[in-house]
């Protein structure tokens, strides 16, 4: 994949409400509108048909923090501790489950089959911290997963079960999305079963302040409880997005869910297949927005750009002469509108990346070559 075409592709995690589990194991969460899509003559019986096959629960136990447990008292006038102590009820402070153990917590979320031998996707939230996970088919065969890794920076896991010849989607591009297209979302709301409903996409790369790749799908196809990591199809049954949150005032669904976007998830999972985390490149430098006043001053009609306010010492952006003061417009000839642009696209590429920044010093447009180190969770 080509750096532009990766770039193409970033986006992330969860707000306050994020798909998943119960128990805390992980959020999900939904979006029907009252003014939904029209569905296309005849619905979308053929698209389901094919697909769902490949969409699958997740079913995931963790033990249970002690914060959580540790303020648990029963009332005074309980009286079967020592039947609550022996088998596993909560007690006083930490409680114990059986033989001594903690108790379990478990969750449901939902994902979905990419391969023929078994490589199943999710979010990152629907198996953080789970040391069990089952993953069920629509034709009711359970298989052990095991999780190969997950990015908490755009909400993306990959589980591997032991199966051959399975039911398998294909990513779509993301890309090809435009604001009003018809959208099928497939997932376990509230551990019904497999459940499907239909929208459109409502707004395209959308910031929901859940992380610095945030660039969501935003669509009203409902998605509730139990939806985490599971797809949203296109109308030919591509995959263009992984449902991952909610914004509800209450808590329930609104018509506003949001989904990863396909052309970053592929990205992102290709690397946790290869090696279970993902490498993101590291530029160096402090930045900040343009303002207006700038703006006007370099003769911009609208602020643009992203203005380093300083260079880490030592770093890729150093080396490469960049200066505090300069303005970065361009990475590899794609447009930075903002700061945000500026760390998606960097932490797009692989470290060891070789980048074209075309940029503004002291009103003059040059172009810099940056070979990117790691970012290791650093800023920009």
């Amino acid at each position: 994949m080509s750096n532009k075409a990766k770039r193409n592709a970033v986006s992330a995690v969860a707000l306050a409400a994020l798909l998943g589990a119960t128990a805390g194991i992980g959020l999900d969460h939904a979006v029907p509108a009252a003014n939904a899509a029209t569905a296309p003559a005849g619905g979308y019986v053929d698209l389901v048909s094919r697909v769902a096959p490949a969409v699958v629960t997740i079913e995931v136990e963790k033990a249970a923090p002690r914060a959580q447990m540790q303020n648990f008292q029963f009332p005074d006038d309980f009286p079967f501790e020592e039947f609550a102590r022996r088998f596993g009820m909560p007690m006083p402070g930490y409680p114990q489950g059986p033989h001594g153990q903690a108790p379990r917590l478990k969750g449901v979320g939902t994902g979905f089959i990419i391969s023929q031998d078994g490589k199943v996707v999710t979010n990152a939230h629907v198996v953080d911290g789970a040391d069990s996970v089952t993953v069920t088919l629509a034709d009711g065969r359970s298989f052990g997963g095991k999780v190969l890794g997950a990015d908490k920076a755009t909400d993306i896991a990959l589980i591997e079960i032991d199966g051959q010849n399975l039911p398998h989607v294909d990513f779509g591009s993301s890309d090809a999305l435009q604001v009003g297209q018809s959208v099928v979302a497939m997932g376990n709301p509230f551990g019904l079963g497999q459940t499907v409903t239909s929208g459109i996409v409502s707004a395209l790369g959308r910031d929901i302040n859940s992380g610095p790749f945030d660039n969501f799908i935003q669509t009203d196809a409902a998605i509730n409880k139990g939806n985490s990591g599971g797809p949203l199809f296109n109308e030919e049954g591509d995959v263009v997005g992984i449902n991952t949150a909610i914004l509800s005032p209450t808590g329930g669904s609104v018509g506003i869910g949001f989904a990863v976007p396909s052309d970053m998830a592929k990205s992102v999972v290709a690397d946790l297949e290869k090696g279970g985390q993902v490498d993101r490149g590291f530029l160096g430098v402090q930045i900040g927005g343009v303002s207006e006043e700038v703006a006007a001053a370099l003769g911009f009609d609208s602020p643009r750009g992203t203005m380093i306010v300083d260079v880490t010492a030592d770093s890729p952006a150093a080396k490469a002469g960049l200066k505090k003061g300069d303005i970065v417009l361009a990475v590899d000839g794609q447009e930075v509108s903002g700061p945000r642009d500026l760390t998606r696209f960097i932490a797009t590429d692989a470290p060891g990346t070789k980048v074209s920044l075309n940029l503004l010093r002291a009103g003059k447009s040059m172009d810099v070559s940056v070979t990117l180190g790691n970012r290791a969770d650093r800023p920009a």
